[in-house]
């Protein structure tokens, strides 16, 4: 590795060193995402583009949300999982593409990251952040890995 190149570890490192000192705002939740998973803000529905935005800032930590800048930490309530994911794609290596309802994508590095309910698929994203298949992807995925 060259001296001008970070490996991933390193940045993430960077980047939780960045927010790890800020303070909580409020006790209150100001921002919602229902099971469903739309966003609101402080009782407004969230365009899609915003939803986007703040899921880049989004954490779970010990069960709990928050949207994470270097200056302020924010609460946020949610009803199960954050993100609703409606589409996978296998990649050869065995790793997984998922995009999510509100148009964001993730790397799953593999299978065993999937986690199956009774009646849903859950995974456990970056941050710690938890999504969930919606129901056509649910089927989908059982049809391709289940049965």
């Amino acid at each position: 590795m060259s001296k001008g190149n970070l490996d991933h570890k390193q940045v993430t490192e960077a980047i939780s060193s960045l927010t790890s000192g800020a303070s909580l705002c409020s006790e209150e939740a100001i921002f919602v995402i229902t099971d469903s998973g739309e966003w609101f803000y402080q009782g407004g529905k969230l365009p899609i583009k915003f939803c986007k935005l703040f899921a880049s800032i989004l954490h779970r930590i010990e069960q709990e949300y928050f949207l994470i800048t270097p200056v302020e930490k924010l609460k946020v309530s949610v009803a199960t999982q954050a993100l609703i994911l409606v589409d996978y794609d296998k990649q050869a290596d065995g790793s997984f593409w998922v995009k999510s309802s509100i148009n964001t994508e993730h790397k799953v590095e593999s299978l065993a990251h999937f986690v199956v309910a009774d009646a849903s698929v859950i995974l456990q994203l970056e941050k710690g952040v938890e999504a969930r298949l919606n129901r056509a992807c649910f089927y989908r995925f059982i049809d391709d890995f289940v049965i």
